[in-house]
């Protein structure tokens, strides 16, 4: 029975984790070429964009309220689960 709760445990907290990966982690507009995982320095260029962290890991670039690039993979599963029990504090893959 005890395995019966593990899993179920298990599931709560995936779904816990699946909610939290959707929360916003940072947000940024600026006109910078240089950020850590910008590998398209060209949209700054001619002005300013949004870049949005989540929890998840992935961020998105908007400009003129369009999403342009979607960097990063997002985390799931294990891993997920993992990170949101550490309150969000894992380290950094790299892009």
């Amino acid at each position: 029975m005890s395995e019966f709760n593990s899993r179920v445990e298990r599931q709560k907290l995936l779904l816990e984790a699946e909610e939290w990966a959707k929360g916003v982690k940072s947000l940024h507009t600026h006109r910078l070429s240089s950020m850590w995982y910008d590998t398209r320095p060209e949209d700054t260029i001619d002005g300013h964009v949004t870049d949005t962290q989540f929890n998840d890991g992935l961020i998105t670039r908007h400009k003129n309220n369009k999403l342009i690039h979607t960097f990063g993979v997002a985390i799931k599963g294990e891993e997920l689960i993992n990170a949101y029990c550490r309150g969000g504090l894992w380290l950094i893959k790299k892009y």
